[in-house]
C-alpha cells in the first residue's frame, strides 16, 4: 500500500524520515500532515480493517477547526456525519439548552458526530493518497535502537526504528531518525517510553444504538443530550441520519451488570429508562430489547512527557481524559497541528539534538488546549455523578442551574467544552463561579448555620475535585506560558 520498497538493513541510511506506529485518529492525521510537508513517512497499523468503537464518535467544533488546519476537513464528508450545535442537559425533569458560540466562524464550523470507524477509514484514505506516505498492515513488536538491537531504557542508545511482523510470520525491521508511537488506548509501548504513566479507570461506558431519524428521536435535534442521572451521566447523540447512540456510564464503584445473563438489560430498563426524557424512553426500551450492547472501559491519564531520543508518544498512548465531554479527538488534532508546526523548521530529522529540541517545544506548546480539555472532562465527570454527600449534590444542581442562566454563564463553559476556548484560567474561573453560585443558592432565603456549613463543604468539595486534577496535569505546565517553558526546556 502506498509507496513500495523493502526495509533497509540495520546500519545503512534510513529509508524513512519518520515511522508512525498506529493508524488511528492521531497516527493517520500525523502521517498525512508530515507527508504533505515532503517527509518520507512509514505508517504501520496492526489492523487496517474498519475499527468498531463506541467512543471517538463526537468531534467538538474546536477539533473540527484543527482538522481544517490540517487540510483534513473533507474526512467528515461521505460518512453521514451529523452536525452538532450544542448540548441539551436534563436533571429532575428540567432542561438546560446551551449552544456553541459559533458566530463568525463560518457555516461549516460545528461539532460532528459519526461512526468512529468510518471517520478513521477516511483519515487512512487521506494518508494513503499522500505520495510521501507508505501504509502497511504490520504489528510492531519491538522498538529498536540505532544499532538494530532491541531498545532498552537506560542504556543511553537512541531509538532508531522498529521490529514488526507482517502476514503473521514475516519479520521486518524498519529504521528512521524519528519514531512516533500512536498505538492508542491499549498501547504496547507506553510503559517503555513513559514509565511514570499510570492510567486510571473511573467508569465504563455501555453503548447501544437506537435506530431511527435523530431529528424525530431526540428532544433537541442537532444537539448532544446529557442526562444528569443516578448514579452517573447518560448520553445521547446522533451518529448518522438513521441512528442515535446512547452511552450509559457505569461508575467503577458500581458492579458491572452482566450482558449475557440479561442483568445489563434489566439495569437499563429499571434504573436508566425512568430518568431519561420521556421522548426517548420508548425508543430506548426497544433498543435494549434488541440486546446489542457494547462496552468500553474509560481511562484517564495525565501526560507524563519523557525525553527519549529518537521517539515520542502521541494520542491516547500519551494522554487520556474521561470521554464524557468528547474532547479526545480535539486534543489529538491539536497535538498533531502543534507537532507539525514544531518540526517544520527542520530540513531533516537526522540531527538528533535538533529534533530533541523541537520535541521539547512540542511538549511546551501543546499544554494550553490539552490540559484545559483534560481538566474540564475529568472535573465535569466528578461533578455530574450523583453523590451521597448533600453538598456535592448541591454542586451538581448548581452546575445545571448555572448553565440554565444563559448568556456568559453558559457561553464560557460551552466554549471550553467545544474546544473553542483553551485558557486554563477561564476554566478555573468558571469552575469556582459555579461553586460560589451554589453557595449563594444555599443562602436563600436565610443563611442558617446549617446552610452556611453546607456551603463551606461545597467549596471544600470543589477544591478537592479540581486541585488533584490540575496537580496531576502539572501546575507549571498548565499556568506558566509556553514561551517561558520552551526557553527553559521545561517539559
Amino acid at each position: 500500500m502506498g509507496r513500495g520498497g523493502e526495509a533497509q538493513a540495520s546500519g545503512s541510511p534510513p529509508e524513512w524520515d519518520v515511522i508512525v506506529v498506529g493508524a488511528g485518529v492521531a497516527g493517520a492525521s500525523l502521517a498525512y500532515a508530515l507527508g504533505n510537508e515532503g517527509r518520507n513517512v512509514l505508517l504501520l497499523e496492526r489492523d487496517l480493517s474498519e475499527p468498531v468503537r463506541i467512543v471517538g464518535e463526537l468531534l467538538q467544533p474546536g477539533g473540527y477547526l484543527k482538522l481544517k488546519e490540517l487540510g483534513l476537513d473533507h474526512c467528515v464528508d461521505g460518512i453521514d456525519a451529523q452536525k452538532v450545535y450544542g448540548y441539551a442537559m436534563y436533571k429532575d425533569g428540567g432542561e438546560a439548552l446551551v449552544g456553541y458560540p459559533l458566530e463568525g466562524r463560518g457555516d461549516d464550523v460545528a461539532g460532528r458526530s459519526f461512526h468512529n470507524g468510518r471517520f478513521v477509514m477516511r483519515l487512512r484514505e487521506a494518508a494513503l493518497g499522500c505520495e510521501k506516505v507508505t501504509v502497511r498492515q504490520s504489528t510492531v513488536k519491538k522498538l529498536l535502537n540505532v544499532n538494530g538491537q532491541e531498545w532498552v531504557d537506560g542504556e543511553g542508545v537512541p531509538i532508531g526504528g522498529v521490529a514488526a511482523t507482517e502476514n503473521e510470520t514475516e519479520k521486518k525491521e524498519y529504521f528512521a531518525p524519528l519514531t512516533v508511537v500512536c498505538d492508542g488506548y491499549f498501547s504496547s509501548f507506553r510503559k517503555k517510553l513513559t514509565p511514570a504513566a499510570a492510567p486510571v479507570s473511573p467508569s465504563t461506558f455501555v453503548g447501544i444504538i437506537i435506530d431511527g431519524d435523530p431529528n424525530e428521536l431526540l428532544p433537541r435535534p442537532g444537539h448532544g443530550h446529557v442526562v444528569l442521572g443516578d448514579p452517573s451521566p447518560v448520553l445521547f447523540y446522533p451518529i448518522s441520519s438513521k441512528e442515535v447512540r446512547c452511552l450509559v456510564d457505569i461508575p467503577a464503584h458500581v458492579k458491572m451488570p452482566s450482558v449475557a445473563s440479561g442483568a445489563m438489560a434489566q439495569y437499563v430498563l429499571a434504573k436508566i429508562v425512568p430518568q431519561v426524557p420521556e421522548k426517548l424512553r420508548d425508543p430506548l426500551v426497544k433498543a435494549v430489547e434488541g440486546g446489542a450492547f457494547k462496552s468500553m472501559m474509560n481511562k484517564t491519564m495525565p501526560a507524563q512527557p519523557s525525553r527519549t531520543p529518537g521517539a515520542v508518544l502521541l494520542g491516547d498512548a500519551f494522554n487520556m481524559r474521561h470521554p464524557l465531554t468528547g474532547g479526545g479527538m480535539t486534543v489529538a488534532f491539536s497535538d498533531v497541528v502543534t507537532m507539525k508546526s514544531m518540526l517544520s523548521p527542520l530540513p531533516s530529522f537526522a540531527d538528533a539534538a535538533a529534533v530533541g529540541e523541537r520535541v521539547d517545544a512540542f511538549y511546551a506548546h501543546r499544554t494550553r488546549p490539552a490540559l484545559t480539555i483534560n481538566t474540564l472532562a475529568n472535573a465535569l465527570y466528578k461533578v455530574f455523578c450523583s453523590s451521597a454527600d448533600s453538598s456535592m449534590e448541591e454542586m451538581r444542581r448548581a452546575c445545571f442551574e448555572y448553565l440554565r442562566l444563559g448568556g456568559s454563564m453558559s457561553a464560557g463553559p460551552i466554549a471550553l467544552l467545544g474546544g473553542l476556548e483553551t485558557n486554563p484560567l477561564t476554566l478555573v474561573a468558571h469552575f469556582f463561579s459555579v461553586a460560589l453560585f451554589g453557595v449563594g443558592r444555599l443562602m436563600v432565603p436565610l443563611p442558617t448555620p446549617a446552610r452556611i456549613w453546607k456551603g463551606v463543604n461545597l467549596l471544600k468539595g470543589a477544591v478537592k475535585i479540581i486541585v488533584p486534577i490540575v496537580s496531576g496535569e502539572g501546575l507549571i505546565r498548565m499556568f506558566v506560558p509556553s514561551k517561558y517553558r520552551e526557553k527553559a526546556r521545561i517539559i
